[in-house]
C-alpha cells in the first residue's frame, strides 16, 4: 500500500495545499516565507492558501502601480515606504482587474478578505520589528451590507427532494445519468438537510464514520477537530439506500469514501456543488442555491424548533455563537408571512 493510500482525506487535502502555498512562494520575495511559518500554527493550510493567492495580487499591484519593479525585488524597506493610500488605491484596484491573464472582480466581502491578508501580512513583520510601522492598520474595512440569508422553506426542501428522487425536466441523457447516481444525490442532499454539515466535512467522509446502531457519525470540523454528530432515522434510510449501491459497485479495498463518483474514486467539492445546483434548478429556479444554503436551512429550521442559539452553534460547529446569531437567528419568512395581518390600520 502507497503512503498516498495511508493518508486520510484532510492529510492529503493539507498536503496539496501546502504544495501550491509552496508555488505561489515562489513568485514571492524570500522574507515572504517567515510569514506563512510564523501563521502556522494559528491557521488552517486552506486560510493559509488563500492568504498566498491574496498575497501574490497584492504583489503583482505593488509590482505594476507602486514600485514598478519584479515583485521578487520588492524588499521590505519598500514596504515601509508604502503609505496608507496606496492600499486603498489597492482596494479600489480591486473592484476589475488582470491577474494571471484572466478578469477578476471583487465585491466588498472579497476587499475585505483580501484586506484581512494585507493587514495580518504587516502586523506580522511590524511585531517581529521587522517594518517601523503597521500602516495596513490604518485602512478601515470596507463598508459590508447585510445579505439577506438565502435558505429553503418547508415546500422547497420537498421539492428539491422530489427532484433528486424524479428530475422531470432532465433530458434523456441526464435522466440516464442520474439513473447512475440517485441514490448517492439523494444521500448528499438529505445528508445536508438532515445535519448541516459543510461541503468540505461532507466529501471527507469515509464509509466507517458512521454507526448506524446510534444513528451516529464522526466529521472532521474546519481547523482538524472531529466530533460526532447524530442523524433521523430519515437520513439513516437514505444512506442505507446509497449503500447498499454502493456495495454492488466494484470498488477498491483502499477506498473508503462515502461518496463515490462514477469512476468510484472519492467525490470532489466541485461535483458536489454542481449536483445540488443542478437539482436546485430544477426545483428552486429563483434561488442560487448551494450545499451552504443548505446548511443555512438546516440551522434555520433547527431554530425554529429549538429556539436555543447554542445548540444550533454547537451543531453546525461555529467557535462563536455570534456568527450563528447572525445567520439564523433572523426573521424567517413564515414569521414574517405570520405577522402580516396583526397590523390593523381600520378599527
Amino acid at each position: 500500500m502507497s503512503m498516498k493510500q495511508n493518508l486520510t482525506y484532510h492529510q492529503q487535502r493539507d498536503i496539496d495545499n501546502m504544495k501550491k502555498i509552496g508555488s505561489y512562494l515562489q513568485t514571492l520575495p524570500e522574507y515572504v516565507y517567515d510569514y506563512f511559518v510564523g501563521i502556522e500554527a494559528t491557521t488552517s493550510s486552506l486560510t493559509r492558501l488563500n492568504y498566498a493567492m491574496d498575497i501574490c495580487v497584492f504583489y503583482d499591484f505593488l509590482e505594476r502601480y507602486v514600485f514598478k519593479k519584479p515583485k521578487l525585488e520588492i524588499t521590505l524597506s519598500d514596504l515601509d515606504r508604502i503609505e496608507a493610500r496606496h492600499i486603498e488605491n489597492y482596494l479600489s484596484h480591486l473592484s476589475f482587474y488582470d491577474y494571471g491573464e484572466k478578469m477578476h472582480k471583487n465585491d466588498e466581502r472579497g476587499k475585505a478578505r483580501k484586506l484581512a491578508a494585507v493587514r495580518s501580512f504587516f502586523k506580522y513583520y511590524f511585531n517581529h520589528d521587522r517594518l517601523k510601522s503597521n500602516v495596513a492598520a490604518k485602512v478601515p474595512t470596507p463598508k459590508l451590507h447585510t445579505k439577506e440569508i438565502i435558505r429553503l422553506e418547508k415546500d422547497e426542501v420537498d421539492r428539491l427532494l422530489d427532484a433528486v428522487q424524479t428530475p422531470l425536466s432532465f433530458s434523456e441523457h441526464q435522466k440516464n445519468y442520474n439513473k447512475n447516481t440517485q441514490e448517492r444525490d439523494n444521500a448528499i442532499v438529505t445528508l445536508f438537510l438532515g445535519t448541516g454539515i459543510r461541503i468540505s466535512e461532507l466529501v471527507g467522509l469515509n464509509v466507517e464514520d458512521f454507526d448506524f446502531t446510534q444513528n451516529a457519525f464522526k466529521v472532521t470540523r474546519k481547523g482538524g477537530n472531529q466530533t460526532i454528530l447524530y442523524f433521523s432515522d430519515e437520513v439513516a434510510q437514505a444512506l442505507h439506500v446509497w449503500l447498499l449501491k454502493r456495495d454492488s459497485i466494484r470498488v477498491s479495498p483502499d477506498e473508503h469514501a462515502m461518496f463515490l463518483s462514477l469512476q468510484n474514486k472519492r467525490l470532489c467539492t466541485r461535483a458536489v456543488e454542481n449536483l445540488v445546483k443542478k437539482f436546485a434548478k430544477e426545483s428552486t429556479p429563483l434561488k442560487k442555491i448551494s450545499p451552504h444554503k443548505l446548511r443555512s436551512t438546516f440551522g434555520t429550521n433547527l431554530y425554529r424548533e429549538t429556539k436555543d442559539i447554542y445548540i444550533v452553534a454547537d451543531v453546525l460547529g461555529h467557535k462563536d455563537v455570534n456568527t450563528t446569531k447572525r445567520h439564523y437567528a433572523a426573521i424567517s419568512e413564515d414569521l414574517r408571512k405570520s405577522v402580516a395581518d396583526k397590523i390593523k390600520l381600520k378599527k
